[in-house]
């Protein structure tokens, strides 16, 4: 089978070699990592990323240009897989749908519509021909009933436990240069701050020393670390930028506080424009389960050294175990499993 993909980000295409591994006699076209070895892709998602809406802005006629690519490659393909990144796989369902109405299109880690901008479920009901969720509560946001629950691909890669006596701090500035810039600086007083406490830094494996020279600088107070789901593991807790790592701390059972420092105009979109009030995956689920959240959200200006040292010292760790078990109770299992036994369907 030959299955054109469209995973641009690097966590999707964590969830798609997961789910490649239930799989058969498949070749992958399209887009997405260089080193998953079942295909040769068009463009590697390195050239596709961008960091807020002035950077996207900035590339949208290129990103107008690979889609019809895609199109085109798309007459070789037996079915397709869209994964997340709805700016860009959405309106390739759609060319994808026009042009060949007969495809099978399976859009997987569905966008957010539950957060903003709710009129694209129609959308997606109308281009793709299965909708599979991630999360259980997103289903019910789809008028025709086209959405399913697959599960978490969290609940099958996640293979370790919180160790609460390890004496040990974890610190994820993100994986962005941007993001780093930002927030770096702060977590290196924290980090003074905690001393003589071990201080693990989280480094995203891809990352050459190169690169680390150039987004890091100066972090010889830090132990490294290439393993996310291990170093939470053996931390007591963890300082993270938004994004998928806080969910991987929240099933994994570590405490953590998240922080992120967005670009003013990004920030004033999601909060005033599109009516975003929360940030973190954990929160937000929790919140449509039962009304409840797991962990505080440090935001904008309220991103301090002292502010960050308070969540330390006063966040309550029973409470964040007793919410983080719910939390993975409501997820209820994994996701590979469902997904590629749906693709491999003649």
């Amino acid at each position: 089978m030959k299955l054109l993909v469209s995973a641009l980000e690097p966590s999707s295409n964590l969830h798609l070699k997961e789910m490649l591994k239930h799989t058969q006699n498949i070749e992958l076209i399209g887009i997405f990592d260089a080193s998953i070895q079942e295909g040769t892709p068009l463009y590697d998602i390195s050239e596709m990323a961008i960091m807020g809406i002035v950077d996207a802005i900035r590339k949208l006629r290129w990103f107008f240009k690979v889609a019809d690519e895609m199109v085109q490659l798309a007459k070789e393909a037996d079915k397709v897989l869209l994964m997340d990144s709805s700016g860009f796989n959405l309106p390739l369902a759609k060319k994808l749908k026009a042009k060949y109405p007969q495809k099978e299109i399976i859009y997987y880690i569905l966008p957010q519509i539950w957060a903003s901008r709710p009129k694209r479920a129609e959308k997606l009901e109308k281009y793709c021909d299965r909708l599979l969720g991630i999360l259980p509560f997103e289903t019910a946001y789809y008028p025709h009933k086209k959405a399913e629950y697959a599960g978490h691909p969290l609940l099958d890669e996640i293979h370790v436990t919180h160790n609460a006596d390890s004496g040990t701090v974890v610190f994820m500035p993100g994986s962005r240069k941007s993001e780093i810039n930002r927030l770096l600086p702060i977590f290196k007083e924290v980090r003074h701050a905690l001393s003589p406490k071990k201080a693990l830094l989280v480094i995203p494996p891809s990352f050459s020393e190169e690169k680390i020279r150039a987004f890091y600088g100066d972090i010889s107070m830090f132990e490294i670390s290439r393993d996310t789901h291990t170093a939470l593991a053996d931390s007591e807790f963890a300082f993270i930028c938004s994004g998928t790592a806080t969910l991987e701390a929240a099933l994994i059972g570590t405490p953590f506080t998240l922080s992120y420092i967005a670009k003013r105009v990004d920030y004033f979109i999601g909060t005033k424009l599109l009516g975003i009030t929360q940030v973190g995956l954990a929160n937000i689920i929790l919140t449509h389960h039962n009304g409840t959240t797991l962990h505080n959200e440090l935001l904008q200006e309220a991103v301090t050294v002292d502010n960050l040292l308070k969540e330390y010292y006063n966040t309550d760790r029973k409470k964040f175990a007793a919410k983080a078990k719910e939390l993975r109770d409501y997820l209820g299992h994994g996701s590979s499993e469902n997904v590629a036994k749906i693709i491999m369907q003649p």
